[in-house]
């Protein structure tokens, strides 16, 4: 299974085409905008989630809400391009209004206007835009349905947002009702704190960043690989959570912090009684590359946004002159966003990662092959 992306930020629309997925998938179109929905929630957003309202339109791939396993095509529009197409349209448009030089510390501005030879950077950002998300949510709700009808489950929540943490454990169970609040955190004491830290943020200008833990539930062991490095289950996770726009680290289970612990303090022990099983999940679900059954305990790091409204010092890229970034739009913190993002391409990664082990042109035969594994 793969999806290719396509689009510009505030062009006429993003553009996603999914290809290998099994006929016979049922696709709830509503489910999709939900999700869509929850990219553009919580508590720190900003203005240009109030112009643009995402809903998905399916081209291609689908008849009467059923997968054919052509190529499924799909469309997100963007509403905010009626006000820009004087400068972005494909057609013909005034570029020299909307020009970028005052190049924006920890965007792709600088780097990309040298490496394509650009002296505007709009030619950059517009793609290198976290808008693009958009259609990886959509592509990972999709994938979402599908691993549902084999009973895999995902979910996520917000562990802290700018150094407010919520250091408590959770279950599944209790990690579904997260988006029911107003910035994914499910500790409310933690969460006003947080909120509060949002608002002086917003009062000077500044952002904040924050951590997302991802869970995996059942998932039956070895999908991933011991015997291909690239094939490693742990190597996907991580390569496609690090693709997100802002996302700085990952981690799998006890993560950076089993450095710190001896051998007997990380390790599951495993017992059988009737089947195999641990009493501890420190690795996250993930053995030598490979599913063992267990959740799979994901956590992603996500920086600062670099779009401040007090600007940073920076260098206009023509005059080479001193000079504050350029401000457009942004957000104080974009947490619940990068939430549901991560979440979603950790679902596609998992689904590709079935596929690839099940093979299969039908869900049914799926379906079928997934019930006889271990």
């Amino acid at each position: 299974m793969k999806l290719t992306t396509a689009g510009e930020s505030l062009g006429k629309a993003l553009i996603g085409i999914i290809e290998g997925l099994p006929f016979g998938i049922e696709i709830d179109i509503e489910k999709i905008n939900e999700d869509l929905a929850l990219r553009q929630s919580g508590y720190g957003r900003g203005g240009r989630q109030k112009i643009e309202r995402d809903k998905i339109e399916i081209l291609s791939g689908v008849r009467n809400r059923v997968t054919l396993a052509s190529p499924l095509a799909f469309c997100i529009a963007n509403s905010d391009y009626a006000n820009w197409k004087d400068y972005m349209a494909p057609e013909g448009c005034d570029v020299a209004i909307k020009t970028v030089t005052k190049v924006r510390p920890g965007h792709a501005d600088l780097a990309g206007m040298l490496k394509y030879g650009t002296d505007d950077a709009r030619n950059i950002l517009e793609r290198a835009s976290a808008r693009e998300t958009a259609v990886r949510v959509a592509a990972g709700s999709i994938a979402k349905q599908f691993l549902r009808c084999l009973g895999v489950e995902i979910c996520g929540y917000v562990k802290s947002v700018c150094g407010v943490k919520d250091t408590e454990t959770y279950t599944f169970e209790e990690i579904r009702g997260a988006k029911k609040q107003p910035l994914f955190m499910l500790s409310e004491e933690v969460r006003k704190q947080a909120m509060k830290k949002i608002d002086e943020l917003y009062a000077t200008g500044d952002t904040a960043g924050g951590i997302i833990e991802i869970r995996v539930k059942g998932l039956k062991s070895g999908f991933g690989s011991c015997m291909s490095y690239s094939d490693k289950l742990d190597s996907v996770l991580c390569g496609e959570v690090m693709s997100v726009q802002a996302i700085k680290g990952v981690e799998i289970g006890m993560g950076f912090a089993a450095a710190d612990c001896e051998g007997s303090k990380v390790h599951d022990e495993i017992y059988y009684d009737g089947t195999f099983r641990r009493n501890s999940n420190n690795a996250g679900g993930i053995e030598g590359g490979m599913s063992n059954g267990e959740e799979i305990v994901l956590r992603a790091a996500m920086k600062p946004i670099p779009t401040l409204m007090s600007g940073l010092q920076t260098v206009d890229f023509i005059t080479k002159q001193p000079v504050k970034a350029s401000v457009e739009r942004s957000d104080v913190a974009a947490i619940c966003a990068a939430e549901i993002i991560v979440e979603s391409v950790t679902a596609f990664a998992i689904a590709q990662t079935v596929l690839k082990r099940l093979g299969g042109d039908t869900l049914a035969q799926c379906v079928e092959r997934y019930a006889k594994l271990i």
